[in-house]
């Protein structure tokens, strides 16, 4: 898929799952993304740049411990996911978070202007991550630091079948890369690759637990990254597709829910002064 039909595909895609994602997905990936945060060791009075925010999952709390002192630019390249992000911050009384529309590949941001570039879970989507990761390098201040998080293998994601099952239906190369970054020591290298020193790695699994088979349905199909797919099929496609994606986690299930495994990757590094 040439990249800039690979963008398009998410920015839409992204804007049609931003109404389902909290849904899906808050609760499953907040322990992964608390383990972020802390290795991101994120200071009051602290500039942050969260790249590919969403709804705003980790932008609040950095917002929090930053504090007024500090500030928050949040980007996204989906206008749904940024207006669900403000009308976050906004009802909790948020002041010092900018949400911007922006390509990660291409910031629209000052040189060396930021104290922390963060990327939860958002590398795995793009055309060209490396670009990405040489863009945080170049907006964050010279001993600044970056952190990014991305799943890790496929053969220990649990989900990892929905991808397949979505493929077999309609033609989406949604995600053709998606879990190459999250593979041996890819994030390594790309990250050294972009000029950061004094890399540190963490890959950990972590289980997400579903309550039920339409919180499942609902994280995997309308919630994340194969929306704008899934809007393609009719009714009888989605219900063999559900049917399908349920059959492939029910090693998982505890009779009530589902506790799925997920790999993930912790990639951290820090710009020579």
């Amino acid at each position: 898929m040439k990249p800039e039909l690979q963008r398009r595909v998410q920015r839409y895609g992204w804007d049609y799952s931003s109404p389902h994602y909290d849904t899906g997905w808050q609760h499953q990936l907040w322990p992964a993304q608390k383990r972020l945060l802390k290795k991101s060791n994120i200071q009051k009075g602290e500039k942050v740049l969260d790249i590919s925010c969403g709804t705003g999952l980790i932008t609040l709390p950095i917002a929090k411990t930053v504090g007024e002192e500090g500030e928050m630019v949040a980007i996204d390249l989906s206008e749904g996911m940024l207006e669900k992000a403000a009308e976050e911050a906004k009802k909790n009384g948020f002041s010092n978070i900018s949400f911007k529309h922006m390509d990660a590949e291409d910031l629209d941001l000052s040189d060396d202007s930021f104290d922390i570039a963060i990327n939860s879970l958002g590398l795995m989507y793009y055309p060209n991550p490396d670009q990405a990761i040489q863009e945080m390098y170049r907006v964050v201040k010279p001993g600044g630091r970056a952190t990014a998080l991305v799943w890790g293998r496929r053969n220990a994601c649990g989900w990892a079948e929905l991808f397949p099952i979505i493929d077999r239906r309609v033609e989406s190369d949604v995600c053709p890369l998606f879990f190459q970054l999250g593979t041996d020591k890819t994030l390594q290298k790309t990250f050294a690759k972009a000029g950061f020193k004094d890399i540190n790695v963490w890959r950990f699994d972590m289980a997400l637990h579903f309550d039920s088979d339409e919180q499942a349905i609902i994280a995997a199909f309308q919630g994340g990254a194969v929306a704008l797919a899934y809007r393609k099929f009719d009714q009888h496609t989605k219900e063999e597709a559900h049917a399908e994606y349920i059959e492939s986690i029910q090693p998982y299930s505890d009779g009530a829910g589902y506790d799925i495994p997920g790999e993930f990757v912790i990639v951290s590094g820090i710009k020579s002064r």
